[in-house]
């Protein structure tokens, strides 16, 4: 050794013996040999005072820290802390080891978690310790006095003091009942000195037992891990005795170790086995007795790992007559390392920009080459980027759209609609087909697709270039955003979509209601017509019901799950809580539509195995798990075959949905005749089944996932026999032979659609994509089928037969939907005239009686909304979650994830009639999810307000609030506001546009590219100072109803282009800014630095960009219009979606 060991430790769980030096350093030496396995440096140049091992790793103490450490010295965890001053020892509080309790020369002990590497308690010590070790329910902690101190292991109180030497403990061993020392003791004129007895304490009684005499003198001593009465004694000059705790006249063995003069032993281990014993001594060396043929650490040791051994190359001979194919190719499956993945191939440079038109026509010629005048169109020490076109042309990948705000910035400087290669690529992307030769890669539209976040906002994201349909995707970065596909499975299933759309438009209040909550994400789908939705409140709601907890359903609880699994357990439970969801309507009751629609009826037949006895109940099965052939096994030289008839072929899938559906399994159950539980036998007989059959396809084998990559495998319609509870499935040339000969009562089922696994590159995580036939979900008879792929916010056409190929590699099947197709193109929408409008007029507390001069609901005999009534509306929102942002290596930030905000509060205003301006709805919503920033300058709600304790509110629930919009809505309201397409999106409701009236769009040039507050419009136009000190959303909506009627009066006097010039010339003078005012809407009320605003709010009101806001800095498209939203204003660190942040995605 070069350095003297310090301590010296055995290992419990591996051949290992490990030592610590004087520099911090460990190191461990394997098996009898003591060949070199690890050296760590795990503390700083500090003697290591003490090891000891868990089954994970190594602890190690010093006087200033602890260390943990795997076995082959990787750091788990380090810690230091400023109480640590001089550390001498620990010891584990209990047997699991996951604590431990360390001191030492100072006036505190710690207790430590061993996983999590923190103090979890500092506990004054009752005295200064040197050694501890841990025998039963106590801890023995050696003082620096000579005495032993016996604590609690629990409660680390002082139990009993025994004073085993006058001078100090120099070594100290437990196990069991028994405490043995050796120590020193002072001499009168020759100092300290060795005791020459080891004593003895039981720590059954706390009594000290007859002590036991060694004459050289004890220095170190160890009990025996397996003879507990049994020591051995050692001393400094290497005299190693073994002797009987019971009778300690008797001495078994005298052993010398063979050191040299003036050399000691500074330290001794007996292994857990009891077959070795290891000693180091001052010279540096380290001894190892013990038999070579038995000797060895622990009785069983787990398995050492070491590095793999290099295999030399078998020689061969080599001359220039030696053939190249002499050297032979191995077989493999997996990719050859010279298959470089796409992020290991480098560019080495980059094409040179093109030299504009007008430099070459003015260029002079030189000695050295040309020159020409600078056309001054661009920025200085700028050039085009000519490798990101490059890239795009030679990887065909599907790249990022431009901004909108850029890409307007771009057409307004330019002039032209030129396209980057990738703008055009996802048009000819629909039109390609997948070819052999292509079938290894994954094509572009089946990657991940993200949502990038400009200084704007996720409105200045270019949706469209995703979606060119009439059918809107579903936006990412959401929490359980993993279900979008399974959502549009069952907004293109017929029957479920009216089956939920009718449940939605009845009286249901329930909170949890899954069913109404897929009803608003329906109707709003449908009403998007190809605009980007988002699934917040459906997903929000699944993550609050306690069994989707318990069932591993939620990605943040589950984050290592296969989304193949979690989509399938998601299927199974929603179609349940459907059922259970749509009975809560006591209308809904008796005749249960939905179990006729969705359950497959079945007679359960339960067999037990000791008695015979059978048993029988009906079940409702809601989805069916499909089981597959297992592989044949070659037994005996014969084709071993079961009764199971999968075996005899390769299955049709309406085979294998013949026997899924009727499997016989074994079950344990309770016997009623036995009165116990018992092995049972269990066969399902069909009594009926459903308008729908959904199934899990439950991949997970080799052998489906050949049956599934097999060409037209599965079939696009399945037809179904049932009778006398026997199941028949047929389909191609049988089923239309069935359907010719007309004997049986057949049901015609067609596919609807199929959710996939995707497994799209290799630096890409396993997402799901929907391949849905849109065709039946249209309420035209002619239409054909037309399947789509929908990869969240991406939806593009493809064929049938690219939507039902499947390759075992990248695609795979999780969730499939049959719908009878007689059902197919019934679409009823006549739950849009049974509207069960009673929330509307339902007094939610008597308080809002009084007061009627500000609130009143409305008169359900007089005041019915009619569709085209005006409405004022204005919402204030509250911040649930924070935005995350990457700050770069150059110091730009990009936005990984918006802020996520919650509806507090919405107020509806009467927009005519005799009570004009008067609210009939004023919500607050009660929000129990922890709220971060109640945003109370710009919402004006303050802590309380939403909690049902302290509010001194009224506080509904989100979806009482939300379904009074929406009634509204599909009465066919007109919404008037300022700002209201963001108000719409965190709301998550979807108005068209001819329902909206948006006071921001009414006064605004689009050539000035500003738009204008609520505020600075109110002082100009209507002479009133609002948002004084905070924002009320009576008084926001109220305004914009006044500005709207403004409007109109402009418009019908043919002064509106006029008024609008004159409003910004007077914006123009006063900044746009309320002169001499201070509102709610200033930095200065915020407390925050300008950069901390979102771009839609800062001084000078709700909307209005900064002064001096260039065409770069402002859109003149939709994202502006967007960006005037409410939740903007509201959110001051928040420039993106309310979206609810998804922590995978």
């Amino acid at each position: 050794m070069p350095t003297w060991a310090t301590t010296l430790a055995i290992d419990p769980h591996q051949e290992l013996l490990w030592t610590g030096n004087e520099y911090g350093r460990v190191m461990s030496f394997y098996g009898h040999e003591l060949q070199k396995y690890t050296s760590f440096k795990a503390h700083a140049s500090e003697h290591v005072k003490q090891i000891i091992f868990t089954e994970k790793g190594v602890l190690s103490v010093s006087s200033r820290s602890v260390h943990y450490a795997s076995r082959r010295g990787l750091g788990i965890w380090h810690l230091a802390d400023q109480n640590f001053t001089d550390l001498q020892c620990m010891s584990f509080t209990s047997k699991d080891a996951t604590e431990i309790l360390v001191a030492g020369m100072q006036n505190t002990m710690f207790r430590i978690d061993v996983e999590k590497g923190a103090i979890l308690e500092i506990i004054p010590a009752h005295d200064m310790y040197t050694i501890m070790k841990r025998g039963g329910s106590h801890i023995c902690a050696a003082t620096h006095t000579g005495s032993v101190h016996i604590l609690d292991s629990k409660t680390f109180q002082l139990i009993k003091s025994w004073q085993a030497h006058m001078g100090w403990i120099n070594d100290m061993d437990v196990k069991t009942d028994f405490l043995v020392t050796c120590g020193y003791s002072n001499r009168q004129q020759l100092g300290p000195m060795l005791d020459g007895m080891v004593n003895l304490l039981s720590l059954k009684t706390l009594q000290p037992l007859p002590p036991i005499p060694f004459q050289p003198g004890a220095a170190f001593v160890r009990i025996h891990p397996r003879m507990y009465t049994t020591c051995v004694i050692a001393s400094l000059n290497g005299q190693i005795q073994v002797v009987d705790v019971m009778n300690s006249g008797a001495v078994s063995l005298v052993k010398q170790a063979q050191i040299f003069d003036n050399t000691a032993i500074t330290s001794l281990e007996l292994a857990p086995s009891g077959e070795a014993l290891a000693f180091a001594t001052t010279l540096n060396q380290i001894h190892l007795w013990g038999s070579p043929a038995k000797a060895h650490f622990t009785d069983h040791p787990r398995e050492t790992l070491f590095p793999d051994p290099i295999i030399p190359h078998p020689p061969m001979d080599w001359s220039l007559d030696t053939p190249l194919n002499k050297i032979g190719m191995p077989y493999y499956r997996e990719l050859l390392l010279s298959a470089w993945p796409s992020h290991m191939t480098f560019e080495v440079g980059a094409p040179p920009p093109k030299i504009e038109a007008i430099v070459t026509a003015h260029q002079k010629r030189a000695d050295m080459g040309a020159y020409a005048p600078n056309p001054r169109k661009g920025f200085r020490n700028q050039i085009q980027q000519t490798r990101v076109a490059l890239s795009e042309k030679s990887s065909g990948a599907l790249g990022a759209p431009k901004f909108l705000s850029e890409k307007a910035r771009e057409s307004a400087k330019a002039g032209d609609d030129e396209q980057r290669p990738s703008d055009a690529l996802l048009e000819h992307l629909k039109d390609m087909n997948i070819t052999s030769a292509t079938r290894k890669d994954v094509p572009a539209i089946y990657g991940n697709v993200e949502i990038k976040y400009s200084k704007f906002g996720v409105d200045d994201f270019d949706f469209r270039y995703y979606n060119k349909t009439s059918f809107s995707g579903l936006e990412t970065h959401i929490a359980n955003s993993y279900a979008n596909p399974l959502l549009q499975l069952y907004r293109f299933t017929p029957v479920i979509r009216n089956i939920a759309l009718q449940h939605t438009a009845t009286e249901c209040l329930f909170d949890q209601c899954m069913l109404c909550e897929l009803g608003f994400l329906i109707d709003m789908l449908e009403k998007a017509e190809g605009m980007n939705c988002q699934a917040t409140n459906f997903l929000k709601t699944l993550s609050s019901q306690p069994a989707a907890q318990s069932l591993n359903l939620l990605e943040e609880r589950n984050p290592n799950e296969r989304l193949t699994v979690m989509v399938q357990k998601l299927n199974t439970y929603l179609l349940n809580k459907f059922s259970t969801d749509y009975m809560m309507v006591s209308t809904h009751a008796q005749n249960r539509p939905l179990e006729q629609a969705l359950a497959t009826k079945m007679l359960a037949t339960f067999k037990c195995g000791q008695c015979m006895h059978e048993m029988t109940r009906l079940d409702d099965v809601y989805s069916h798990e499909l089981i597959y052939p297992q592989p044949q096994r070659n037994m005996g030289g014969r084709n071993h075959r079961s009764n199971n008839p999968q075996n005899h072929h390769r299955q049709t899938f309406s085979q294998i949905l013949k026997y899924s559906v009727e499997r016989q399994e074994p079950t344990r159950g309770w016997c009623s005749r036995c009165r116990r539980y018992q092995q049972m036998s269990q066969r399902k007989q069909v009594q009926g089944v459903p308008a729908v059959m959904v199934m899990n396809a439950n991949v997970t084998t080799n052998e489906a996932k050949q049956l599934w990559s097999s060409p037209n495998w599965v079939p696009k319609e399945i037809g179904i026999i049932t009778g006398n509870g026997q199941f028949f499935c047929y389909e191609g040339q049988d089923l239309e032979l069935h359907i010719q000969r007309k004997v049986h009562q057949i049901q015609v089922y067609e596919l609807i659609g199929v959710v996939c696994d995707v497994k799209s590159g290799e630096n890409q995580k396993s997402h799901l994509v929907g391949m849905l036939n849109v065709s039946p979900s249209s309420s035209n008879t002619d239409a054909k089928d037309e399947w789509h792929l929908f990869n969240d916010f991406l939806v593009t056409p493809c064929s049938t037969t690219e939507a039902l190929r499947f390759e075992p590699t990248w695609k795979l099947p999780c969730v499939l939907c049959y719908q009878l197709k007689e059902y197919s193109h019934i679409i009823d929408d006549s739950w849009k005239t049974n509207l069960d409008t009673s929330i509307l007029y339902r007094k939610w507390s008597a308080a809002q009686s009084e007061h009627l001069d500000k609130f009143r609901l409305l008169n359900p005999t007089d005041e019915v909304p009619q569709p085209g009534a005006p409405v004022g509306i204005d919402a204030e929102f509250v911040a649930l979650q924070r935005e995350e942002i990457e700050i770069k290596a150059d110091g730009t930030r990009e936005t990984i994830r918006p802020s996520r905000l919650g509806l507090a509060r919405v107020s509806v205003l009467r927009g005519a009639g005799p009570d004009a301006d008067l609210p009939f709805i004023d919500d607050y919503i009660a929000i129990t999810e922890p709220i971060v920033d109640y945003l109370t300058q710009h919402s004006g709600i303050a802590p309380g307000d939403l909690d049902r304790q302290t509010s001194s509110h009224i506080l509904v629930s989100l979806k009482v609030a939300y379904k009074k919009l929406w009634l509204l809505l599909n009465l066919g309201c007109t919404f008037v506001g300022h700002g209201l397409t963001k108000d719409f999106r965190t709301i998550n409701i979807h108005v068209p546009k001819s329902q909206v009236i948006d006071t921001v769009d009414l006064f605004y040039i689009a050539s000035r590219q500003r738009k204008l507050s609520l505020r600075f419009l109110a002082w100009l136009l209507l002479k009133e100072d609002i948002q004084i000190e905070t924002h009320d959303s009576v008084e926001d909506a109220r305004t914009a109803l006044k500005l709207w009627r403004k409007y109109e009066d402009y418009r019908r006097e043919n002064t509106l282009e006029e008024k609008l010039e004159w409003i910004y010339r007077r914006g123009a003078e006063t900044r746009f800014k309320v002169p001499g005012k201070v509102g709610a809407s200033n930095d200065e009320m915020l407390g925050v630095p300008p950069g901390m605003l979102t771009p839609g709010r800062n001084t000078s009101g709700r909307a209005t960009p900064e002064l001096g806001a260039t065409a770069s800095e402002v859109a003149s498209g939709s994202p502006l219009r967007s960006q005037a939203g409410t939740p903007v204003r509201k959110a001051p660190f928040g420039k993106g979606s309310a979206g609810f942040g998804s922590p995978m995605r």
